[in-house]
């Protein structure tokens, strides 16, 4: 059985937080993150006069602090700051290096590209490397290349669209698949409607998306029946609102759904490469007519995957090679380009290896223990999730079973709180909620410094 674990205990009165004493203690981190980061401040001060918000993108402003840090060095899992501070990166540019900052068989094979051309719109023989071995360890036997991952999702629907001949697209709610508009919706007390941060949603998303929740099988059997949905789009694991793992044959139960409706499956597998070599997919023994993958695949280099079925892929085929220019509405000039290309084959072939697992799943666990191990003696009515190398504590006595259940349980002050202490004490965690991953890089002393500073963090508040 793949790595994947959740703390299960019965729920009981646990301690109460003192929502004065967190803001503080919140107002004290603040104060001392100040102090140690006045070149960040200064960085960040210039940046408002040209970037909107003071970022390159609006959501590197979702850190803890009153300002980001600004990087200027990362190596393995190591950052280094603009004011020399160092962190022990469990963020991993929240997957995007998921293997490490700079590994050096794709650095080697990046210097060697970068002399023999970035693009050319003309396939390497690296891409046919790249696309055998995608096959080999997904089991689905074409594929394609993209940029990123929201461009692999938009053109897997555009693909479910054409072969299906239906118009909408089922989702998760609380789900993300990148900026793809069909999945920027929610339920709203049973109505879909667009997130409440979706900037400027082109069309109302009751037109093109079916919202209903994770692991909710007879929700799932009533949105299909009326054969209406080309596709449903899933992470195998839901990761968005924090690790949300599915019920025992719940796999099971949307393939077989999925199949007697008519409508393709379609994983995003871009969070949960974190379960091994071929990701939920290949772990779990999982059959889905398509597959997506994006920001892991380079070492940070931006590329992407789509990847499906033979059928899938013959009934798609003749719009794909039909001499109509680029209005297929799938593609960009620079996807697949031979520098993002020969980056992807020395991730795959040197980096993202069972080896490379062997060493960053025990990691998970680790962390997840010590964690574990101090809501337990402090009481404390939270728990803690892994899926393979991914980790998460939530401030929930138990698991949310879907994305509404996890929504409601947000605590944005508790969330700052923790982030805050972290990183005033060198640890980098992912700023949208509570995550670690493990980078082969990582080291046990680092994951046994998270498990000290947590706990100093908890007493801290419950004294």
């Amino acid at each position: 059985m793949p790595a994947r674990s959740v703390s299960r205990r019965t729920p009981r009165p646990g301690v109460e937080i003192d929502r004065v004493r967190l803001a503080r203690l919140t107002a004290r981190e603040l104060l001392a993150f100040e102090e140690e980061h006045p070149r960040s401040r200064e960085l960040f001060d210039r940046a408002q006069r040209s970037l909107l918000a003071g970022v390159p993108m609006n959501w590197m402003a979702r850190w803890a602090g009153p300002y980001p840090v600004f990087v200027e060095r990362a190596a393995g899992a190591r950052i280094w700051d603009v004011d020399g501070n160092a962190y022990a990166d469990f963020c991993l540019g929240d997957t995007g290096a998921m293997f490490g900052h700079g590994p050096a068989p794709v650095l080697r094979a990046i210097r060697r590209q970068l002399s023999r051309g970035i693009t050319t719109m003309l396939p390497s023989e690296d891409a046919a490397w790249v696309g055998a071995e995608l096959s080999r360890r997904f089991g689905l036997p074409y594929w394609q290349l993209a940029m990123t991952a929201t461009d692999a999702n938009r053109f897997a629907l555009r693909i479910a669209r054409e072969v299906t001949g239906r118009p909408k697209v089922l989702v998760f709610n609380g789900c993300y698949h990148g900026t793809v508009d069909e999945a920027l919706a929610e339920l709203d007390g049973g109505v879909v409607g667009p997130n409440p941060g979706s900037i400027g949603p082109p069309v109302d998303p009751r037109l093109t998306s079916k919202v209903i929740e994770f692991n909710d099988v007879p929700a799932l059997d009533r949105a299909l029946a009326p054969g209406d949905v080309a596709a449903v789009l899933a992470e195998p694991a839901m990761t968005n609102q924090g690790i949300i793992l599915p019920d025992d044959g719940y796999h099971a139960r949307l393939r077989e759904i999925t199949r007697r409706t008519g409508t393709l499956l379609i994983l995003d597998e871009t969070h949960t490469l974190c379960e091994g070599p071929g990701g939920y997919t290949r772990a779990h023994g999982l059959e889905p007519d398509m597959i997506t993958l994006g920001k892991p695949l380079a070492s940070g280099i931006p590329v992407a995957a789509f990847g499906m079925s033979s059928g899938t892929a013959e009934r798609s085929l003749p719009k794909a090679r039909a001499d109509t220019g680029d209005e297929s509405g799938i593609g960009g000039t620079l996807s697949g380009n031979p520098l993002a290309t020969a980056a992807m084959r020395a991730t795959l072939e040197h980096v993202i290896t069972p080896a490379a697992y062997k060493h960053m799943i025990p990691l998970a666990r680790r962390w997840s223990s010590g964690v574990d191990r101090t809501i337990r003696d402090l009481a404390l009515p939270w728990h803690v999730t892994r899926l393979g190398a991914r980790a998460e504590y939530r401030f929930r006595a138990l698991p949310p079973r879907n994305g509404g259940e996890a929504i409601a349980a947000r605590d944005l002050e508790l969330d700052r709180y923790f982030h805050l202490y972290a990183l005033n004490r060198g640890l980098l965690l992912t700023p949208f909620h509570n995550m670690a991953l493990m980078a082969p890089s990582t080291r046990a002393a680092d994951v046994d410094r998270h498990s000290r500073v947590f706990r100093e963090c908890a007493e801290e508040l419950v004294a």
